[in-house]
């Protein structure tokens, strides 16, 4: 079981086992993988060792890149699920229904990754469990993506039981060239590029009893998790940027708002970041950069689409916010990244600065 409270910017490894099954199957071998990657072998004989997030995503794109197969991390996925998750995987297992056990994800994912956060939401008889990065920098996220998704659907696959479907699987990246895998596993309407990575399924379900779940055992799992998160050091500021990077989705990131969240005062909250060397407006800026830049990266969205996700007026504000981020235009960037990958209508594939100068909000 976990021991203590995973670092920020760190997740366990459980969950990445699968890597050496798929990389095994397509004839790779794992080591020299490693060796590329900077990681001991021997992390992986404990699922509860952890690694920095960032090597993790790292990892997966050069798994993807390696192996020749763009759904790596989609394969990596599909071989874990709750027992891969140690001690909270344990508590959702043993909660008395499917909205009880997935609100204790939510709640306590933390303790195993602090790279990302999951949030659910439910909306007019409709659940949406989604996950996304706040890690700044982060390579792979598609593969990171797109094996949390995996991941997540065994979760509630093997919470709800077989009759479970999702009505739609959200991915905020670009549709691959061939999705038949994703078809074959996920048996559902797929979208891509979407403003966040999630299921989407009837909220009837999360009423669903789940079946074996010990109350007993849910109470002593509660207790210990308890005592884990009794471990947090006080980090108002990594602890802001995890809730930030979905409030501003749902456009509830202001600072009533979030103060409100924390049963507090918004002095209260502005002192604890001030404290530590922190605004709530940085915060909220450096959590929009980030999102931007994974949206423009690895998406098709619009900058008026990225606009409004970010909770801009318009196209030209989000523009001069991300000018004054980053130096240049979302859509200049957005040209430097995937220059081949993001050809506006009418350019050609071998545009010229000329042409991605006269570009719109460039």
């Amino acid at each position: 079981m976990q021991k203590s409270v995973i670092t920020e910017g760190s997740l366990r490894v459980g969950p990445l086992i699968g890597v050496f099954q798929v990389l095994r199957e397509l004839e790779v071998d794992p080591a020299e993988i490693m060796a590329d990657v900077g990681l001991d072998l021997s992390l992986f004989d404990d699922p509860e060792n952890s690694i920095p997030f960032a090597t993790m995503g790292r990892l997966l794109k050069v798994c993807a890149a390696q192996t020749h197969c763009a759904h790596f991390g989609l394969l990596m996925g599909q071989r874990a699920g709750l027992s891969s998750l140690g001690l909270i995987g344990l508590l959702a297992q043993h909660s008395p229904d499917v909205g009880s056990a997935l609100r204790n994800l939510v709640f306590h994912l933390h303790l195993h990754d602090r790279g990302a956060v999951p949030n659910l939401s439910v909306e007019q008889g409709i659940a949406v469990l989604g996950y996304a990065i706040y890690q700044p920098g982060v390579e792979g996220s598609d593969q990171i993506y797109d094996g949390a998704i995996a991941i997540t659907c065994n979760i509630i696959r093997a919470l709800c039981g077989a009759a479970w479907v999702p009505d739609e699987v959200l991915f905020s990246h670009r549709r691959p060239s061939d999705i038949k895998s994703f078809r074959c596993f996920f048996q559902s309407r797929l979208r891509f590029d979407m403003e966040q990575t999630a299921l989407v399924f009837p909220a009837t379900w999360l009423d669903r009893p789940v079946a074996g779940a010990d109350p007993n055992l849910c109470q002593t799992l509660q207790q210990q998790i308890a005592a884990l998160e009794n471990l947090s050091n006080g980090d108002w500021v990594s602890l802001l940027r995890r809730v930030l990077r979905n409030l501003l989705i749902t456009h509830q990131s202001s600072l009533e708002q979030v103060a409100r969240l924390f049963s507090m005062h918004r002095r209260t909250l502005n002192r604890r970041l001030e404290a530590q060397g922190a605004t709530f407006q940085g915060l909220v800026a450096e959590v929009r950069y980030e999102i931007a830049r994974q949206l423009l990266e690895n998406t098709r969205m619009s900058m008026v689409q990225i606009a409004a996700t970010l909770d801009y007026g318009d196209a030209a504000a989000f523009t001069r916010a991300f000018r004054r981020w980053s130096g240049t235009t979302p859509t200049a960037w957005r040209a430097q990244i995937n220059p081949r990958d993001w050809i506006e209508p009418g350019m050609s594939i071998n545009a010229t600065p000329d042409e991605v100068r006269s570009l719109p909000g460039v």
